[in-house]
């Protein structure tokens, strides 16, 4: 999708942007802190215009193109489960990790990727900055925050699987349970 492709006003509601622009959220709270929880947050109703004036963004077209070039990462971000089970089969050198809340026992997994140590950050961070990741989770949306999260963290070889493993097991993979 190119910026021309992708028609966001500053007089659109943020429910509408997000309908044109699914990261336009994440962007936002990723660059500018706006957001992300209910102190910096807006509402669905709440124009582009009137979030930044509210947050102080004096350059609405840089937010614009901010929301912008974040559908464009996304998009690069995702990876189709295929090709994944590709690297897997051939041995890739990458961690695949499960970021599905441990506690939810009814959630399917897929038993190639480890689930995320949310006690122990450190075992992801001191990883050198181009080390392979690859997130799942049950339909693509949470994988795809915690890869931009690691993509702001200066790592430069992240994917999320496009889907989840909702897609991975539709693809016809019979490693899911």
């Amino acid at each position: 999708m190119t910026e021309t492709q992708l028609e966001i006003q500053p007089e659109m509601t943020m429910e509408a942007i997000m309908e044109v622009a699914p990261s336009a959220q994440r962007a936002l709270f990723q660059r500018y802190h706006v957001g992300g929880c209910s102190s910096c947050g807006f509402q669905p109703t709440d124009t582009l215009a009137q979030v930044c004036k509210d947050h102080n963004l004096l350059d609405v077209n840089e937010v614009v193109n901010t929301i912008v070039l974040s559908e464009q990462v996304d998009k690069t971000t995702q990876i189709d489960a295929g090709r994944v089970r590709e690297w897997l089969a051939s041995g890739e050198e990458f961690t695949f990790i499960d970021v599905q809340p441990p506690s939810d026992e009814e959630l399917a997994r897929v038993e190639s990727a480890e689930l995320l140590d949310y006690n122990n950050s450190a075992k992801y961070m001191e990883q050198e900055k181009d080390h392979r990741f690859v997130f799942i989770c049950a339909d693509g949306d949470r994988s795809l925050d915690v890869a931009s999260y690691f993509i702001g963290h200066g790592f430069t070889d992240v994917k999320a699987v496009r889907g989840g493993v909702k897609a991975w097991m539709e693809s016809g993979d019979s490693s899911a349970s």
